[in-house]
């Protein structure tokens, strides 16, 4: 089997890939390879009763499948180049910002007409955050919710499937050079195109480093962001929420000067488990349905981490830290604050008796056995840092998951096309290290699918 392009990975920079390529090029042959699931087969099995915990599915469909990691996240579109990637260092600030846009533009005709669009332009919370040494980065932010995100990929398939090909459930074992183009190989089958698109996103990150090894593509190491999801009562931080529903803070600590980070806040939400190449980590969803909401938002509380030489194996580490807490917990780790300053585990009793209803089952125990002293220090740093402005965060009954790890591909070599030095060899999406959200991803299928159409 020709194609004209082959897609591998369906999450949104494959998705928004074939998009635009299906609607400026009609005739060209695109043919779409994803590891997971199409996205009606997308289930979870964990239901809260039956199954209450991960049990390392053979394709994770959180992770996996048709809308790849973003399709059961919250469905957060940040329209920035503040944070999310750095897109813009490759194609230019305006340019970077228009295709985001235009994504959004997409995502409101397939479906999420209707959804609010946030900004921090102009909030008073700006010189709060900055008076008690926070810094709230500037974004508009459009939330479509679990739900909606769901039925504008739903649109889109069905927008997509009868002018592309697409392979669901076949893994990408490698990728050749071939006369005029490239070879795409998955089990005993083999795939010949004239361009290749690789999009495979965060989760496919070691299978990213093979094939740079196996073409000589050359990388860079990136980084590895640690931390815990911090759940607590919605109203503390619903004068936040209400006004910006998703506010990026950072804070410098004082103790070592790291920088700590909010990341994907979920506003009346539930947290969740993440199976990452059999490793379980924790994330969190929110529901634009208010049927669906809780009385908890949960956010992350991020420390990033970058190696120096001789060390480039940053998501190694990432992964032994989230083994450790797998080993410790059986999965996912959950602490009250009070627990954790006091220097002591958290157990069932006083979870039970706490404030705040936990929206996953997870083992209580101590993050201080698993995440470094450096790390715990700043994320212990940044909670109190954030009481100042949305004042009981720091209560003792506030519940810390852990862990949670954002693995980021080594950063491969392309240019300004988002081409590698295979010309016609395209390398986009979180799977290249230059995006880390769902609307710079969706932006650098848009970007490349016009330069091949």
């Amino acid at each position: 089997m020709r194609y004209d392009v082959i897609i591998v990975g369906a999450g949104p920079g494959g998705i928004f890939t074939a998009y635009e390529l299906t609607k400026r090029n009609p005739g060209l042959k695109v043919g779409v390879f994803e590891a997971g699931h199409s996205l009606e087969k997308r289930h979870c099995p964990i239901d809260g009763e039956k199954v209450k915990s991960c049990i390392g599915c053979k394709s994770c469909s959180i992770m996996s499948g048709f809308g790849g990691a973003g399709a059961f996240s919250d469905g957060k579109y940040n329209i920035t180049n503040d944070f999310g990637g750095t897109l813009y260092e490759y194609i230019g600030k305006k340019e970077a910002i228009d295709l985001m846009k235009y994504v959004d533009g997409i995502n409101m005709e397939y479906g999420g007409e209707g959804t609010k669009m946030y900004s921090t332009a102009g909030t008073h919370f700006k010189k709060l955050c900055l008076q008690n040494k926070l810094n709230l980065l500037d974004a508009s932010v459009r939330h479509l919710g679990t739900d909606i995100n769901f039925v504008v990929l739903e649109n889109l398939y069905a927008r997509l499937k009868d002018k592309a090909d697409f392979y669901f459930d076949t893994p990408v074992d490698r990728i050749e050079l071939a006369e005029g183009g490239y070879r795409v190989i998955c089990g005993g089958e083999t795939y010949d195109c004239d361009k290749c698109v690789v999009s495979v996103g965060r989760s496919g990150s070691k299978w990213m480093e093979k094939v740079c090894r196996e073409l000589k593509i050359p990388t860079k190491s990136n980084r590895v962001d640690l931390g815990v999801r911090v759940e607590l009562p919605a109203v503390i931080f619903s004068h936040l929420t209400d006004e910006l529903y998703e506010s990026k803070i950072v804070y410098r600590t004082e103790k070592f000067e790291d920088n700590v980070r909010t990341f994907c806040m979920n506003p009346y939400g539930i947290v969740v488990n993440e199976n990452t190449n059999g490793i379980v980590t924790v994330n969190g969803h929110s529901y634009e349905d208010v049927e669906k909401r809780t009385e908890n938002t949960n956010f992350a509380l991020l420390v990033a981490k970058h190696f120096s030489e001789p060390f480039k194996d940053s998501n190694g580490y990432g992964e032994s830290i989230a083994r450790l807490s797998n080993m410790l917990g059986g999965g996912v780790i959950v602490q009250r604050f009070g627990d954790l300053v006091r220097g002591r585990r958290s157990n069932v009793k006083r979870i039970e008796e706490g404030l705040v209803q936990p929206t996953l089952a997870a083992t209580p125990g101590d993050l201080s056995l698993v995440l470094p002293k450096r790390i715990l220090d700043g994320i212990i740093e940044m909670i109190y840092a954030l009481d100042k402005i949305a004042p009981g965060t720091a209560n003792d009954d506030t519940l810390l998951y852990g862990v949670e790890v954002k693995f980021y591909n080594m950063e491969v070599e392309i240019d300004r096309n988002l081409e590698s030095f295979h010309k016609g060899l395209y390398i986009i999406g979180d799977g290249s290290g230059v995006t880390h959200s769902l609307s710079h991803a969706s932006a650098s299928g848009v970007y490349v699918a016009r330069q091949i159409a």
